[in-house]
């Protein structure tokens, strides 16, 4: 397993990160399976949120539940967890209020005295840089949170964010795939005219502006075809792009998923690709990607065969 550099925290962390979502419904049984699976590929990064699991911390209980970490074990792990979506409206609640009240629901879920990283779950229209400095601020001087980051964010909102928030925003996630790769197209395509894959639609290049500002962005949905329109591997109507990935995949001797997972670690940018499946089988299989070396040529055929345009 490849590690990458967590941000400017000076920590190296996998590149290829378990989310766990979907684990509501599984047993404690399947969950320690998932998990030890994932240990054994490499994978010590679990990613939550306190959305996860059809209540508030639900997901992040299970995990606790199943896991049950002695401290040795947690201090083994990272941790990271979202907090901001109100899923009642749904709206979103950037408040030092809900920041606080959801990262202490989810330390007692997750029955851990800290979280490693805690990522503000999508932009609030609504935010104020003040309220959610003061959140962060006592957090980290409680010591229950050690770093902090975004999700979905674009720069000027993450600019917006530093005219308060002293800590450095460590991650910003992001949904990135092979086929769904706006953030990496719209450069390609810079200064192409009458081409709607050239329009910036971010507020100036997201993927750029971490690289320049090391914020390690964290692919979510890496094998979406697009916004939660299923998987593009092994759909017909990505039958260009699986013969491509069919053919990588035989040739570096490894599964599909592994090659749809090396698209995005391949990338200089040194992201980390944050897996859903609960399939244990799948996730060692995405795990065979973290350092798989495609050529530039390799990795822009595969960019060209999902369908985007290279001048």
């Amino acid at each position: 397993m490849k590690n990458v550099p967590l941000g400017s925290t000076g920590r190296d962390v996998p590149n290829v990160v378990l989310g766990l979502m979907r684990i509501a419904d599984k047993t404690d049984d399947e969950i320690r399976e998932l998990v030890r699976t994932a240990r054994d590929a490499g994978i010590d990064f679990f990613d939550h949120a306190d959305v996860y699991g059809g209540r508030l911390h639900g997901c992040e209980e299970r995990f606790a539940q199943a896991l049950k970490l002695t401290p040795s074990e947690r201090a083994e792990v990272t941790i990271q967890t979202k907090a901001g979506i109100v899923p009642e409206g749904p709206y979103f609640d950037f408040s030092y209020e809900r920041i606080v009240t959801e990262v202490e629901g989810s330390l007692r879920a997750l029955d851990t005295d800290y979280i490693d990283i805690l990522l503000l779950h999508r932009p609030d229209a609504l935010v104020e840089p003040e309220e959610v400095a003061r959140a962060f601020d006592e957090l980290e001087a409680a010591g229950k949170v050690r770093a902090f980051g975004v999700s979905n964010h674009t720069p000027r909102q993450i600019d917006l964010l530093k005219t308060a928030v002293t800590q450095p925003i460590v991650a910003n996630q992001l949904q990135l795939s092979i086929t769904h790769s706006p953030i990496v197209a719209q450069g390609v395509a810079a200064n192409m005219a009458g081409l709607e894959q050239s329009i910036t639609l971010d507020g100036g290049g997201i993927l750029d502006y971490c690289r320049i500002n090391r914020i390690t962005v964290q692919a979510w949905s890496p094998f979406q075809g697009g916004f939660f329109t299923g998987a593009f591997l092994g759909s017909d109507e990505y039958a260009e792009l699986n013969a491509v990935i069919d053919r990588l995949a035989a040739q570096y001797d490894v599964p599909p998923i592994a090659i749809a997972t090396a698209w995005i670690t391949r990338h200089p940018a040194k992201m980390q690709v944050v897996l859903g499946t609960t399939t244990p089988e799948r996730v060692a299989g995405a795990a065979q990607g973290s350092d798989i070396p495609l050529t530039r040529a390799e990795w822009y055929e595969l960019f060209r065969a999902a369908g985007y345009r290279v001048p």
